[in-house]
């Protein structure tokens, strides 16, 4: 299932939540029906974070995220490092890096087991991401943008990278990820994917100007109509019912 929303008026919705398949955060102070689109969703199946990182809203651009942990940025406070504890599921590791390339969504993407990175980052760094993430980390760019985080988008499903990233690259970043690529755009023939769009397993949220073009590669690359939430949820309560009982 591929939805759209915004926040306050902008498309942008990737800079303002960070979606994966244990959690998702949405940035705070934005409209009521911005959240409504994620809960309606999401509410019954995983936790709706309501945060900030670094005492800024843009928490899709400065942190990066699986359904194992969670790496913010050196500038995230005591206080918000608090609440997101509380409020993840407690198989999420939360951990703070100090990167001088502190837009962690920026410079690295990842789905439950792979992350791509930024070339420069440091090495300190990617072993924390190996930690925390439970991944295995790849220095790469993408259709020479070193921006990784930004011009690609991955779930365990499937991934959407960057419109002009020639054919042979995108062979081998399929299989250096080991899941189906496609080159696109959202919102309209937007290039910088991971701030126009969010996905997890079972569903994505692009911002409201992406085409009903776009929202049908989105849904075909990261196979959403075949993942259904209510699946999801029934065996989740399957599970909930059998342990309490």
């Amino acid at each position: 299932m591929a939805l759209r929303a915004e926040f306050e008026n902008n498309d942008d919705i990737g800079v303002f939540s960070k979606l994966t398949n244990s959690y998702c955060l949405v940035a705070i102070g934005g409209s009521e029906a911005f959240y409504s689109v994620f809960e309606s969703e999401l509410a019954d199946v995983i936790p709706v974070v309501h945060t900030s990182i670094a005492g800024c809203r843009i928490i899709g651009r400065l942190s990066v995220g699986n359904k194992n942990g969670l790496v913010v940025p050196n500038s995230t406070t005591d206080v918000e490092l608090q609440h997101l504890r509380n409020s993840l599921p407690d198989s999420v590791k939360i951990h703070r890096v100090e990167e001088r390339l502190s837009a962690l969504g920026n410079v690295i993407a990842c789905n439950d087991y792979v992350a791509l990175v930024h070339p420069d980052i440091d090495r300190e760094t990617e072993e924390i991401i190996v930690d925390t993430l439970g991944v295995e980390v790849f220095r790469q760019t993408v259709a020479n943008n070193v921006l990784v985080g930004a011009y690609s988008v991955l779930s365990n499903q499937g991934g959407l990278v960057h419109p002009k990233t020639p054919s042979q690259e995108l062979d081998e970043l399929a299989s250096l990820l080991q899941i189906p690529l496609v080159a696109g755009t959202v919102n309209r023939g937007c290039e910088v994917l991971a701030a126009g769009m969010v996905v997890n397993d079972w569903c994505a949220f692009c911002g409201t100007s992406t085409t009903s073009t776009e929202l049908s590669v989105v849904e075909s690359v990261f196979k959403l109509n075949e993942a259904q939430p209510s699946n999801v949820t029934s065996n989740l309560r399957a599970s909930l019912i059998e342990a309490m009982s």
